[in-house]
């Protein structure tokens, strides 16, 4: 039987039938970065600039993309980032990435703003989602978050910091996107000209931030998180007792003070380009942070990523775990749970091909520079 997993053989493939499917609202909002969306081709063109060195005559017959982070051993080296409202891009997305995390044993990011509630995440991931947080107003209401999390049995808390205001992206802005969310005439018209995702959407509800009904707050998109400062990571140092995970490091000096306060773990990224479109190229500065911050602390990665070559360059330049993002929810907008899986083995084959094609069996191989 036909199905639109056929037609998925690269990421460009799952972005291009998810614009075709989604309302223009919907696809804008996940597809689009600040500004005037430079930074987001800067970013593309830094990583296209890298070049891997094809070697021969290795026998690479047995390839292993085993990799471990934190202390947990996965499947493959790159995991999936967090994402807010993913059940926009088809009903259920967020737990068809929880299954996709217990398959693979990789790690899912588990956003503030997830469409379903972080305990059933959890549970359906079999306890491969990290939360991740983000400070707005007082930060009452984060505090709040983080002890549910706790309670609900999370070993990782993902705290990001590039987010003081929420960068203006004029795509979505265009459309009038709101969260929570809201229909107006401009948006029903959209709606109505994409019915496949009308019909699934209204079958299942309208989406919705499931982490605040049981909070006694809303979260407000807008709301400044600017008063996150050093002593606000003390005080989640003090209140978190598991694995703490900063992201949204893009400085030198940063990395090194995020080191010295006691983080287990940093994330170099430029929030998908979403934030500072003047920002510098994620993967520009992971060399430079990891000379920095050393070569045995664990230093993750993600923005921009396309293709397993993406992740082999990023682990070049010294990361040691990477992740994607829109690419997973473009996948599911074009061919649901089974574009999912398509696009995840597309990722796999990618990079173990790469690793052919540079001789190295083993991601540890990569890592070290030995190519």
């Amino acid at each position: 039987m036909w199905s639109a997993a056929d037609h998925l053989h690269s990421a460009n493939d799952a972005r291009r039938l998810a614009k075709r499917r989604l309302p223009w609202m919907v696809f804008d909002y996940i597809d689009g970065a600040a500004g005037s969306e430079t930074g987001a081709a800067r970013n593309r063109a830094a990583l296209d600039a890298l070049n891997l060195k094809p070697r021969i005559l290795r026998n690479v017959e047995n390839r292993d993309l085993s990799s471990s982070i934190l202390g947990t051993t996965t499947k493959m080296p790159f995991g999936i980032a967090p994402m807010g409202m993913c059940n926009l891009c088809r009903p259920g997305a967020d737990l068809m990435l929880a299954r996709l995390a217990a398959r693979h044993s990789v790690p899912l990011g588990v956003s503030t703003v997830a469409s379903t509630p972080l305990e059933e995440i959890l549970e359906v991931s079999e306890g491969n989602a990290w939360f991740q947080l983000y400070f707005s107003g007082d930060g009452g209401g984060s505090f709040k978050l983080v002890e549910r999390a706790k309670l609900a049995g999370y070993k990782t808390l993902v705290l990001t910091v590039d987010v003081p205001e929420v960068g203006r992206r004029p795509r979505e802005l265009r459309h009038g996107f709101k969260m929570p969310f809201r229909i107006g005439p401009r948006q029903f018209l959209d709606f109505a000209l994409h019915p496949g995702w009308s019909v699934r959407s209204l079958v299942a509800g309208k989406p919705r931030m499931a982490n605040f009904d049981m909070q006694g707050f809303e979260f407000d998109r807008t709301e400044s998180r600017a008063a996150a400062d050093w002593d606000t990571l003390r005080q989640l140092r003090d209140a978190w007792d598991g694995h703490l995970v900063i992201k949204g490091v893009l400085n030198v000096d940063d990395a090194v003070a995020l080191k010295v306060a006691g983080v287990d773990a940093i994330q170099v990224s430029s929030h998908g380009s979403r934030q500072l479109e003047s920002a510098p190229e994620p993967i520009t500065m992971l060399p430079p942070i990891r000379s920095a911050v050393g070569a045995d602390f664990p230093l993750f990665f993600d923005t921009g990523l396309r293709s397993g070559e993406d992740v082999m360059k990023a682990l070049t330049q010294g990361a040691n775990f990477t992740f994607f993002g829109r690419i997973l929810q473009f996948a599911i907008a074009a061919g649901g749970e089974d574009g999912l899986k398509r696009m995840w083995d597309i990722l796999t084959e990618e990079l173990s091909s790469a690793m052919a094609q540079t001789g190295v069996t083993q991601i540890a191989d990569i890592q070290s520079g030995d190519l």
